[in-house]
């Protein structure tokens, strides 16, 4: 008789975890509100200026941008910053499409660079090494809610006189050395798309405490006016990414969750470190101990097949789905995606730029190949449940490697 739920077995897990979105009566009193007022739109409205404000103290940032979606709060942000054609911005690898698409949208040069093997966020030290005199900005990506070397980056960015831009879409109330991350550098961006650690289905937020940015990036996200401006007056290149007042009332309640929660998701991560850990085979995303807070869009760790009498990494991620443990799709490595390898990426850039030789293309990128093709990642809302949850995590991974023979075939 089958032992693991995936050759006819029972699953370890029959508890579900919690569900995600979270909600309430608050959300639900919250759109009520904004229906009845009336006032659907954020121009003449106060919820979502009202959540601008409150992200931003949260973060310890002066000022907050809210707008559509995280991807067009990196496109604002780049087209603020004045990137361009004939301009390069190191990204890692390692990423959602939308850190590499966004520079394409202002047609620079979006320069790949391999990550850390522990934490998979940017190799500070490659990222410097792939600094030219082409370099505008660096992008530094919190993969999974882990901090980027936040350190290590600005003093690189200061030294070479580039812009460090925080992706954040991750990393909702990390810390990096007790303080919130996203103005490390000169801004950061975040994501409240269904998955991410707040949520209005859509939406993405801009953080800095630079007035002069914090100027730009407003008027780019509302069709190039100017505060105290006449409403038809259009100063510079602009569009319209303004959020509206439903998604902004619904995320000031989900903001009044967030520190509780990012709390247990730490607090659950480190359980299942540590007991993660003692399985051969399995190594959790290294914590730097300048990480005071990791806000855990997913718990990702290391699988090793050679632990598991060889069952690949695709088969391993089915077992764990069957035993009842969710899954969230690793990223694959961003200069193996078709609009790379096509050369459709090429149409973005300048002239000159889009007949040069790419050579990072054709440079090894080991370690966000490990991390794309041999890790596991726990979705956030996994985090959230108890401590008896992580242990049945765990109990799940033992589960498959005492059986692993069964899925040999």
């Amino acid at each position: 008789m089958s032992t693991l739920a995936l050759t006819g077995g029972s699953p370890a897990k029959t508890k579900p975890f919690p569900a995600w979105p979270h909600h309430d009566e608050r959300e639900r009193q919250a759109l009520i509100e904004v229906l009845d007022s009336r006032i659907w739109w954020r121009t003449p409205g106060t919820q979502t200026l009202k959540f601008e404000q409150e992200f931003a103290a949260f973060h310890q940032a002066k000022h907050g941008i809210a707008v559509t979606n995280g991807t067009h709060a990196l496109e604002v942000v780049l087209a603020a910053l004045g990137i361009g054609p004939g301009d390069e911005v190191i990204v890692p690898d390692y990423t959602f499409v939308a850190t590499a698409s966004a520079v394409l949208f202002t047609g620079a040069l979006p320069v790949l660079v391999d990550v850390d093997p522990g934490t998979y966020c940017l190799d500070a030290d490659l990222a410097e090494a792939a600094v030219t005199p082409r370099t505008k900005a660096i992008i530094a990506v919190h993969m999974g809610g882990h901090p980027a070397d936040l350190d290590r980056l600005k003093q690189i960015a200061d030294q070479h006189g580039l812009k460090l831009v925080e992706d954040c879409a991750h990393a909702h109330a990390s810390q990096w050395r007790g303080r919130p991350i996203g103005t490390f550098g000169i801004t950061g961006t975040f994501s409240f798309q269904q998955s991410k650690l707040m949520t209005a289905g859509e939406g993405g937020m801009i953080i800095t405490n630079d007035d002069a940015f914090e100027r730009q990036a407003r008027s780019v996200h509302d069709c190039g006016r100017m505060p105290n401006e006449w409403f038809y007056s259009h100063f510079i290149y602009g569009s319209n990414y303004r959020l509206s007042e439903w998604q902004g009332a619904v995320l000031r309640v989900q903001l009044q969750r967030l520190d509780e929660q990012t709390q247990r998701r730490h607090r659950n991560a480190r359980l299942l470190d540590s007991l993660l850990s003692q399985i051969e085979g399995i190594t959790p995303q290294r914590l730097d101990e300048q990480c005071t807070r990791n806000g855990h869009y997913a718990y990702i760790f290391h699988y090793d097949r050679s632990a598991f009498a060889g069952v690949p990494t695709e088969t391993f991620i089915k077992a764990m789905q069957a035993e009842g443990i969710p899954n969230q799709a690793a990223y694959p490595p961003i200069h193996k995606l078709d609009v790379f390898q096509n050369g459709e990426y090429r149409k973005r850039l300048s002239a000159q730029a889009a007949a040069a030789d790419h050579a990072f293309l054709r440079q090894p990128f080991p370690n966000t190949e490990r991390g794309a093709w041999e890790t596991y990642w726990i979705p956030q809302p996994a985090l959230l449940g108890d401590e008896a949850d992580m242990h049945e995590i765990v109990a799940a991974v033992r589960k498959i490697q005492q059986n692993a023979k069964e899925l040999r075939g």
